[in-house]
């Protein structure tokens, strides 16, 4: 996933060979857990060469003298690119004001605030209830919302969790990289993994109950946090599908794992929703969250060389095995004992019920796809957990790439973040 501690000493070839031998210097392999990694953000991609010489014939373009307003408007064109390109937050928060100032001006009949009301609000709200169906209008709201992402995700990496990198002593450029995807990792899904708790425990779902999946199906409605928490969920996926599948940077060694799940992801979020089965769903999401969580705080501990990576990391693993396995384990044998016995059986697409002979084996096979992945991730898991106990050389494959990547773009990002 990310890299180990990248200060490991390495002795030089001729200390080497004037010893006879090369040392080996205990490390810690927690930030060499290639599970689940999120994907890059626009300000932690690396730069290439084609982008560093745009940004530099943009500086010079900008040294020059200028007489006529022509050329004036010319060096502000200029300017605004070259400021974007450093802040990648920018161009996402025009477009966000331009929707909401919109949205806020228009007059409530007029088409424009209408279509913009799809996007920015939830639809399909059930008159006399507090309950909202679903339809085409939640993709514009998915959509919408994975531009948000995209904005405050940027804006974090910018103006908080870089300085507090900086701030924090995180002075080589790809661990830092790390430390400010990982830290926004601990944000998200810090923030959405409570916030799944609190819903769940709102309905007959608490603890981790699977009989009520079936019991009250379908569920068609939902009311306006249950709703909003589902799609917003699906737009933080695809904001960082969209990035991840688009390679906007070079890919990492787990790049095939991370497109299957997030591939498998999508594919779940849609189904259910669609499908009806969005209480299975939210308890996926809460397990994948919660465990997510403690997956980038034990990275994050680790980019901090902080003493408590060590114990932390036994939780997570306990927190991992419970969540990803135990509880989807359990997810898939209901689906094999009660998604037919329980609850109506047949499809009927007047009333929209969907559980039948269909849906079962399709609804196991996307959760087991899932299941075999963090089964893959959890034999990573097991191989660092067994290397940091018993110590040794402690070597990220994917860290001899970041560095290639951060020697080639070092003076690039300094500039970026003057």
């Amino acid at each position: 996933m990310t890299s180990p501690k990248d200060n490991l000493e390495v002795p030089s070839p001729r200390k080497a060979s004037e010893s006879g031998q090369t040392h080996r210097r205990r490390g810690s392999s927690v930030g060499n857990i290639n599970v689940g990694d999120t994907s890059p953000s626009l300000s932690t991609m690396n730069t290439t060469k084609v982008q560093r010489k745009k940004s530099d014939a943009r500086l010079l373009a900008l040294s020059k003298d200028s007489q006529s307003d022509v050329a004036i408007l010319k060096k502000m064109v200029i300017a605004f690119n070259e400021l974007s390109y450093r802040h990648t937050w920018i161009k996402p928060s025009i477009l966000l004001i331009i929707a909401f100032s919109t949205y806020y001006l228009s007059g409530p009949d007029t088409k424009i605030h209408s279509c913009l009301s799809a996007m920015i609000v939830p639809s399909y709200k059930i008159e006399g209830t507090d309950q909202y169906g679903k339809g085409v209008n939640d993709f514009y709201f998915v959509g919408f919302y994975a531009l948000v992402f995209t904005f405050l995700r940027e804006f974090l990496m910018c103006f908080l969790l870089r300085p507090l990198a900086s701030y924090l002593g995180i002075t080589k450029e790809a661990k830092l990289k790390r430390f400010m995807e990982q830290s926004y990792s601990m944000i998200y899904y810090g923030t959405s993994g409570p916030l799944g708790l609190y819903i769940m425990s709102k309905l007959p779902l608490w603890f981790f109950e699977t009989l009520p999946f079936y019991v009250e199906y379908p569920h068609k409605t939902h009311d306006l946090l249950f709703k909003s928490f589902y799609l917003g969920q699906a737009a933080f996926w695809v904001q960082q599908s969209v990035v991840l599948i688009l390679q906007l940077e070079k890919p990492r060694k787990d790049f095939k794992e991370l497109v299957l799940h997030h591939i498998i992801t999508i594919a779940l979020i849609w189904c259910s929703y669609r499908f009806h089965f969005t209480w299975m769903g939210l308890e996926i999401f809460v397990s994948m969250d919660v465990s997510d969580f403690f997956l980038a705080t034990s990275k994050t501990l680790n980019y901090l060389d902080s003493p408590f990576t060590g114990p932390f990391l036994i939780i997570f693993v306990v927190v991992w095995i419970y969540l990803r396995h135990y509880i989807n384990l359990r997810i898939l044998y209901s689906i094999l004992t009660e998604f037919r016995s329980v609850g109506e059986w047949e499809l009927n697409w007047d009333t929209q019920q969907y559980k039948c002979y269909i849906s079962q084996p399709l609804v196991f096979g996307l959760i087991g796809a899932l299941q075999l992945v963090n089964a893959y991730w959890l034999f990573l898991i097991f191989r660092i957990f067994w290397r940091y106990i018993v110590g040794g050389v402690t070597k990220d494959e994917r860290s001899d790439d970041e560095d290639e990547g951060d020697s080639e773009s070092s003076e690039d990002e300094s500039k970026k973040t003057e």
